[in-house]
């Protein structure tokens, strides 16, 4: 697996909110991230605790809501935004 970076989480996270990629597949990245600890060094304590979170979302206690990820991309460095668009 890469070096997990800000950005790579940010792309997994707006996958997700885009319907790209399901939830289990989102928890699955991020749990194979975790056991290979291979993040950026220059924001390792903030992608690791984004990742940990991704990686609990799985269990109903927890979930992953829009505004829990609205927080983790904001303390990657990123903003969500919304396009509502005609089909």
């Amino acid at each position: 697996m890469p070096l997990v970076t800000r950005e790579s989480v940010a792309e997994k996270l707006g996958a997700y909110l885009r319907h790209d990629l399901s939830l289990a597949a989102l928890v699955d990245w991020a749990e194979t991230a975790l056991m290979n600890n291979d993040f950026d060094p220059a924001h390792f304590t903030t992608i690791r605790d984004a990742i940990a979170r991704i990686g609990t979302a799985d269990v109903r206690t927890f979930g992953l809501a829009w505004e829990d990820c609205e927080q983790l991309l904001s303390r990657l460095g990123y903003s969500a935004q919304v396009s509502i668009i005609a089909r």
